[in-house]
């Protein structure tokens, strides 16, 4: 940028940008100016409702005034990098928390977020915040308590608007319950987000209308990502599902989902499992996909050692995903898992174009029955894992 313009970009702008989630300019801005956040009108510094983030005052009163502020103009609060020690918090609507995403994969940094102790329901509560915007935290659950969430939505009902909430280049991780818990969710993303280590699922979605792009789901106990309720109209894309202690993509009687281009590694149970519950999945594309290794924790008679299990699906396309066999990292382990794509009680699906090239140990298409009308099953190429265990 020539000099001359420069001068024109200064603290306001800098400021303007970050609310409008360009949280990049917010880094050039926090460096230059010793991590403090521009003081404009609607975006105010943590700090200057007295947060200290020096990883053992409670900061809980401070971060709660922070965003109370936020809310009188709809602004945003910015959380300097520091670990930051508090109860549950009540984020408000239309307001943006926005802190330095500086978190790796075994960890939290920059902008950090610690529950303080085992009496809250979560560490960021959305309930009612329509329009928020959660961008460039970590949020340390600690594994404190029982079922104790990372960011909690739960509402009695749907409600006449749109929840429009956004959580960005976030790491939730090490919660006794869910990473996030989207309880009756309606219109949402999630992106560039790392959701891992929690003892319930990564993400548990009761809900529709979500875009989920670009995250991780790591090493959860549960499922890497769950929706057991009423769920629809989800674009699932671009994910690195991995290690989770059960399935790594779990949905039950959903319709309406675009799962496209994922990496699934080393699930529990299921690579990717569309299980019957209130009603049969319908409507769903499962294409472009890898699936490596599922199966690690199930009996291996059992189908849930499997890479992709269809269970009284309607109009589902599963077409071009790759399946792998594999074991652990280090070579140790078993191998996994006993089956490729085990289906039944479908009706108008296409299973096709699929390859299964050391796709499974013991059979690479199980056809477990009852299939309907309009069910094709053709052109899915292969052999079973045969190498020295």
């Amino acid at each position: 940028m020539p000099k001359s313009d420069m001068s024109l970009f200064g603290r306001r702008e800098l400021a303007k940008s970050a609310l409008l989630g360009g949280a990049s300019c917010l880094l050039g801005a926090a460096t230059s100016l010793g991590a403090e956040a521009p003081h404009t009108e609607g975006f105010i510094s943590a700090r200057e409702f007295g947060a200290v983030g020096d990883g053992k005052s409670d900061d809980t009163k401070a971060l709660q005034k922070a965003l109370d502020a936020a809310a009188d103009t709809r602004g945003a609060v910015f959380v300097p990098p520091g670990v930051y020690v508090t109860s549950e918090l009540h984020v408000r609507p239309d307001t943006s928390v926005v802190g330095i995403p500086s978190w790796d994969y075994r960890g939290p940094g920059g902008s950090v977020l610690r529950l303080a102790n085992a009496d809250s329901s979560c560490l960021l509560n959305i309930t009612g915040a329509w329009g928020a915007t959660l961008e460039g935290l970590a949020l340390d659950g600690r594994n404190l308590g029982k079922n104790i969430h990372g960011v909690f939505l739960n509402k009695p009902d749907y409600g006449k608007r749109e929840d429009a909430f956004r959580i960005e280049r976030c790491q939730v991780a090490r919660f006794s319950g869910d990473g996030v818990n989207l309880t009756r969710a309606w219109c949402f993303s999630i992106r560039h987000c790392m959701l891992a280590y929690n003892k319930g699922d990564g993400l548990s979605l009761r809900g529709w209308d979500g875009f989920l792009l670009d995250n991780w789901f790591s090493g959860n106990e549960r499922a890497g990502f769950a929706a057991r309720y009423e769920n629809a109209s989800v674009t699932f894309t671009a994910n690195r599902v991995e290690w989770n202690g059960e399935e790594n993509v779990l949905i039950t009687g959903g319709d309406g989902y675009q799962i496209t281009g994922n990496f699934l590694d080393r699930a529990g149970t299921c690579g990717i499992a569309l299980r019957s519950g209130h009603s049969p999945c319908s409507q769903m594309t499962v294409t472009g996909n890898f699936l490596k290794r599922s199966g690690k924790l199930a009996k291996p008679d059992s189908y849930d050692s499997s890479q992709i299990l269809l269970d009284g699906a309607r109009g589902v396309t599963c077409v071009g995903n790759n399946l792998q066999v594999w074991q652990d990292d280090d070579g140790t382990g078993a191998f996994s898992p006993s089956y490729g794509i085990v289906y039944k009680g479908l009706q108008d699906c296409v299973i096709g174009n699929n390859v299964l090239y050391e796709g499974a140990i013991r059979q690479l298409l199980v056809d477990l029955g009852g299939q309907g009308e309009g069910v094709v099953v053709n052109n899915n190429p292969g052999r079973l894992f045969t190498r020295k265990r």
